[in-house]
């Protein structure tokens, strides 16, 4: 699934995620969980601000960003009786 990614960019071009857009919505990265270099990119495991994790991907010779996979990590409440 193609997104938008703002990333920072230092000591080379889009260094890491800081916020990306899926449709409508904005998630800002509150951390990088892991990140790994591929066959066909770079991959950043990141923690966003709605409590999910997000995989996405880098493709330095298309310069697009995908979303490779995402994770609801938030608990469900319990009810109580």
């Amino acid at each position: 699934m193609n997104i938008h990614v703002e990333s920072y960019s230092g000591h080379k071009l889009n260094e890491r995620p800081i916020k990306f857009s899926i449709g409508d919505r904005t998630f800002f990265v509150e951390s990088i969980a892991d990140q790994w270099q591929g066959i066909d990119g770079a991959y950043f495991r990141v923690q966003a601000d709605d409590g999910n994790t997000y995989i996405l991907r880098y493709n330095e010779v298309t310069d697009a960003w995908t979303l490779e996979t995402s994770l609801d990590c938030r608990q469900n409440p319990t009810n109580k009786t």
